[in-house]
């Protein structure tokens, strides 16, 4: 199970075994069924009381970062960082005064030139998302071991009550499992990671953060007398995964640079000092992680990078034993295990980069054992497996759109029958082994998150929830598109659009244009109630599908990392000019936007970018400032990203690493309006970073358009916590975007 912005229920995710990423976005609690009233489209803004625009020149004059020249030497070329001194010395701990007032007066600027979150077109934008989320909600039920658990928010909370009631309908009725709301009170930033119950129920062990800097503590509560036993584990990734026994924990420590590093064991109770070492990862650009698997007979360990993994098995009967090797490490080479009955099934890429599907005796899974039923293709994508008793079910894509492929113990096939032609489906709160049904959440660009129950034998689909927008949404007022975009080099590019039926295709429009393109990430055509009001207000709403993500398959990704990374910036520029070429908009009238890999897109899309091509740009806590971060092994991701930019030590790497690198390629150009985020206490983008590249371009822009920075001080890379928080930091954005289009609105 999991707190608000993740799957509730913990779900064990099929999946190649990836074990960081860039956070692109969240999966909201699955809503209420209800009718849905029509909504009108907006009155246009009101022409006697506009905002002012945009412009630097009708605001008090914005913060100025003073320069301190350090010199770096690279490769025999002398690089000058005016803003190095942005980064505290004695991160991660941040008290420099300096650097805390400049961020602090960059704050209030944001303020001024955007108004409070609590007036003005912030606060309005504010009421308008939250009318749109349902305050009194619950999720679906779902079974675990002996207990039927549920999620639940109520009116005015900002985060969940979890809460359980016995299978067998007992007369000791509901019991709180955990609630958030509670633990979270008086702290500016509280996650929880993971809920996990013991086998029998009687334990919980949850893992939290209250700081945003995703250092996990992992503490167990006794559910009979509610009291916590044993002491906090600090200093973890969060995961936890529970003996047979009830009795001895899993968890992963990380080191002094926030790589999970170690596997221990421990007894419940034991102290931290007394847990065992079960695996150590010895190579510091590979990341460990622990999961357990469907049947729950095994603890999986896996270690990683995003082009080659490693799995071990523990048996959860068993948990003292020696781990063992699945398949031993090779480069190049991704894997990921499922066991069912007597027989592991294994996707690998062995064969072709897609993955293919073999079968292998768990009593012996040795490659000569080994048989395959499902072979790469350039077409199929396989991503992840869900290995339940009697079905086993395969996710991937089919040319580019996602599918799920469900085979019986029988050796049948079938693939599930979706509603939309293009959409996002992902399992949910799949907990139980033995059971001939499959949880999904589907969505797609028009139709709202749903709930799906998947009958594998009857292979009929019955919504459990439809999200609810308590404002109103009528889906038939809406279409999209899936488009095909050439790029300069030839390759078409997949681009998902929405917009309102009466939008005109006359180049007269706003759009907006979103994009990520990196660790084989697919940005997929889901739903978004924040988007509606875009939409409403005359906006078309694209996703640009560019090279570096995985929507094309795993050489998708190839040929947008290392030294093809630049294929990711050429690809959204091209992009853009086609939706100009076709009538969805026109120059000027794009405003673009992207977070943390995203945030690499818009800073070297903004400085490789025709002048006049964008109304304005959204940089979500940004990896702007790659030459210097990637050339500094003591900082928590750097090794650990080689795989995706490439090491700048290396001299052919370099030489196209610096033609991108945002902050080093900051130029005298004209700049549109540009919001940028960060959070203080984010591990994975710095705080600095944002902060040095906001700074540079306020001493290079040529032009009078406002540029913002917004550092939230007591969050990491993923923001807020709070659900109706983020939806002021969402306020924030749109807010920005109308403006830099002229509406005030």
């Amino acid at each position: 199970m999991s707190s608000s912005g993740k799957p509730a229920g913990g779900p064990r995710r099929p999946g190649i075994l990836i074990l960081f990423a860039a956070l692109v976005g969240a999966t909201t609690l699955a809503y209420v069924m209800m009718p849905r009233k029509p909504v009108e489209k907006p009155a246009e803004p009101v022409a006697e009381a506009p905002l002012p625009p945009l412009r630097q020149s009708l605001f008090a004059a914005p913060p100025v970062a003073r320069q301190v020249p350090v010199d770096h030497v690279r490769h025999g070329e002398t690089w000058t960082d005016p803003y190095d001194w942005l980064r505290d010395k004695d991160y991660p701990k941040v008290d420099d005064a300096d650097v805390l007032d400049y961020l602090k007066a960059e704050n209030a600027y944001t303020d001024q030139v955007m108004g409070g979150e609590e007036d003005g077109l912030r606060a309005a934008l504010f009421a308008e998302l939250k009318a749109r989320v349902k305050e009194d909600d619950t999720g679906v039920p779902y079974p675990r071991g002996a207990y039927v658990y549920q999620s639940r928010f109520s009116a005015g909370q900002d985060h969940p009550v979890f809460v359980r009631w016995p299978k067998d309908g007992a007369s000791n009725g509901e019991q709180v499992v955990l609630d958030v709301n509670t633990l979270a009170e008086g702290k500016d930033f509280y996650d929880v990671e993971a809920l996990e119950p013991s086998p029998d129920g009687r334990y919980l062990a949850y893992s939290f953060d209250d700081n945003g800097s995703e250092n996990f503590t992992i503490v167990v509560k006794d559910m009979q007398s509610g009291e916590l036993v044993g002491e906090p584990i600090p200093g973890t990734s969060g995961s936890v995964v529970w003996a047979a026994d009830n009795r001895t924990l899993f968890y992963v420590l990380k080191d002094e640079s926030q790589r999970p590093k170690q596997v221990m064991r421990n007894s419940l109770g034991a102290a931290p000092a007394a847990a065992t070492l079960v695996y150590e990862e010895a190579d510091p650009s590979w990341w460990v992680g622990i999961g357990e698997s469907q049947s729950g007979r095994f603890v999986e360990i896996g270690s990683g990078t995003l082009i080659a993994n490693e799995t071990r098995l523990i048996p959860t009967d068993d948990p003292t034993a020696a781990a063992r090797v699945v398949i031993p490490r090779q480069d190049d080479r991704l894997y990921s295990v499922a066991d069912q009955g007597e027989n592991l099934w294994i996707l690998i890429n062995d064969k072709h980069l897609n993955f293919r599907l073999v079968q292998a005796p768990l009593a012996d899974w040795s490659e000569g054992n080994w048989t395959e039923v499902m072979a790469g293709s350039d077409r199929q994508y396989l991503t992840g497996l869900l290995a339940l008793k009697d079905w086993l079910v395969v996710f991937g894509r089919q040319d580019g759109t996602q599918q799920v492929w469900v085979r019986g113990t029988d050796g049948q096939s079938h693939t599930i029958a979706f509603p939309d032609a293009a959409f996002a489906v992902s399992p949910l709160n799949n907990e139980e082994y033995e059971t001939g049904t499959l949880r999904v959440r589907y969505h797609s660009l028009v139709t709202p998150p749903t709930v799906f129950d998947y009958d594998l034998a009857g292979r009929t689909l019955t919504a459990r929830k439809v999200q609810e927008i308590p404002s109103g949404y009528d889906p038939s007022l809406y279409t999209s598109e899936r488009l095909m975009a050439p790029a300069r080099d030839g390759t078409p590019i997949p681009v998902s659009i929405v917009y309102r039926k009466d939008f005109k295709k006359d180049g007269k429009a706003p759009l907006h244009l979103y994009g990520y393109g990196s660790y084989s990430i697919a940005m997929e055509p889901g739903f978004s109630t924040a988007r509606i009001g875009l939409l409403d207000r005359g906006f078309a709403y694209a996703i640009a599908h560019i090279r570096g993500g995985e929507e094309m398959g795993r050489p998708w990704h190839d040929a947008g990392r290392l030294t093809n990374k630049p294929n990711t910036f050429n690809d959204f520029l091209d992009v853009a000019q086609f939706l100009v070429n076709q009538g969805y908009t026109s120059p000027g009238q794009i405003s673009i936007e992207g977070g943390s890999a995203g945030g690499t897109l818009m800073g070297a899309v903004l400085n490789m970018g025709p002048d006049g091509m964008f109304a304005g740009a959204v940089a979500h806590v940004p990896f702007v400032d790659v030459l210097n971060t990637l050339f500094d092994e003591t900082l928590p991701l750097t090794t650990g990203d080689y795989p995706e930019w490439g090491n700048p030590n290396i001299p052919e790497i370099y030489q196209v690493m610096k033609t991108y690198s945002p902050y080093d390629n900051v130029a005298r150009r004209p700049y549109p309006p540009i919001l940028i985020t960060a959070g203080l206490n984010d591990y994975r983008v710095t705080y600095w970073e944002p902060a040095k590249w906001a700074a540079k371009l306020r001493t290079h822009k040529t032009d009078d358009n406002v540029l913002l920075l917004k550092t939230e001080m007591s969050a990491g890379h993923g923001g807020s916590t709070g659900r109706f928080d983020k939806l002021k930091e969402v306020a924030l954005s749109q807010a920005f975007i109308l403006r830099a289009h002229g509406l005030s609105k």
